[in-house]
């Protein structure tokens, strides 16, 4: 017998198809307070202009803070420029200034400055302005070069020590320890002394003693340089990208000189700055003592020893040299301050 269907069912059922959820009135009415807008066939979309006066800013980066900071450390810049005019000067001035610095003429000995020689004659009646430009090239050449090799060490080893930590750490900084308690001076005497004569019979009586100094300067000054990378390296090794590299799979050689090191080139930057200086002084100090270059090879701190007698009647001599020597190491130390703080996140210039 088939079933018949319920009155109340079929009306309940007939109520519900009639009645909207809360969700579907409150989207009803928001349609209805906000019409959409008919656009024109062809019709664009346009977007606001940006005002004429606004210029977008570069994103910012570490190296433009520095910079921005470094131009305007007035001291800094200034001994930017004179560095930049000397190195200029020495290595253009041989060009454009014909005299022979080896030129030998007795006629001329020790002559004042005058317009043939700006900066007089030695007792030698050489020219002691071509003199100077070509013992800068010398002694430019013995800091830049001492400074690379110092950095070098002590960029590697610090780095080595920060990153390892533990055992290698400790042994590392013993180690830093005993190069820095040795006398520098007399340690320079002696391994000149031991080991001129034979890398003269090696290299050449000029190369040979250029490769001596450099390497000896550079590596009794590493420690510093290794004593900054390595404060870096353990302050850089807690950081999250560090971490998150150790956890990619990262290798730790690469951790180290891809991911932390370019992240410590500012205490290095300004160390080798420094160092150049002091590597200049360094050379100076031993060619006025007579363990530097040979005579016929002209450096600042070679024209100072061979002008020591003349200071009472021709202190032109001395004078030139002297004066570049200082002009120099202050220019630089000047551009080390500039830098140092421009790396400084907390400066304030």
């Amino acid at each position: 017998m088939p079933r018949l269907a319920d009155p109340g069912a079929r009306f309940h059922s007939e109520a519900c198809k009639g009645r909207r959820s809360p969700a579907s009135i409150s989207e009803t009415k928001m349609s209805e307070a906000n019409p959409p807008v008919e656009r024109a066939p062809g019709a664009r979309t346009t977007v606001a202009a940006t005002p004429p006066g606004h210029v977008a800013r570069p994103p910012r980066s570490l190296w433009s803070d520095a910079w921005r900071r470094f131009r305007r450390h007035r001291m800094a810049v200034a001994g930017a420029l004179v560095l930049a005019f000397l190195v200029l000067g020495v290595i253009v001035g041989p060009v454009v200034w014909h005299s022979d610095p080896r030129k030998i003429d007795f006629s001329r000995s020790l002559l004042p400055p005058s317009r043939a020689h700006p900066m007089g004659t030695d007792d030698l009646g050489r020219d002691v302005l071509a003199r100077v430009m070509l013992g800068g090239r010398v002694s430019l050449s013995v800091g830049v070069a001492a400074m690379l090799i110092a950095i070098t060490l002590g960029t590697l080893i610090g780095a080595v020590a920060g990153f390892a930590g533990g055992r290698v750490d400790s042994l590392l900084m013993r180690l830093t320890d005993l190069f820095l308690a040795l006398p520098v001076v007399p340690l320079l005497l002696l391994l000149i002394f031991l080991f001129r004569d034979s890398l003269r019979s090696a290299f050449g009586s000029e190369r040979g003693i250029f490769i001596l100094i450099v390497t000896v300067i550079g590596g009794l000054n590493w420690m510093t340089v290794a004593r900054l990378v390595r404060s870096s390296f353990l302050s850089l090794k807690q950081r999250e990208f560090v971490e998150a590299a150790h956890a990619l799979g990262v290798g730790e050689i690469t951790i180290m000189f891809r991911h932390m090191l370019p992240n410590a080139l500012g205490p290095i930057i300004v160390a080798a700055t420094l160092g150049v200086g002091a590597a200049i002084i360094t050379e100076s100090v031993l060619s006025f003592l007579g363990l530097g270059f040979p005579p016929d090879t002209p450096t600042w701190g070679r024209l100072l020893y061979d002008g020591q007698n003349f200071l009472d009647f021709a202190p032109w001599v001395v004078l030139w040299p002297g004066f570049l020597i200082f002009l120099t190491v202050l220019s630089i130390n000047y551009i080390g301050d500039g830098l140092r703080d421009a790396f400084d996140p907390r400066s304030r210039l």
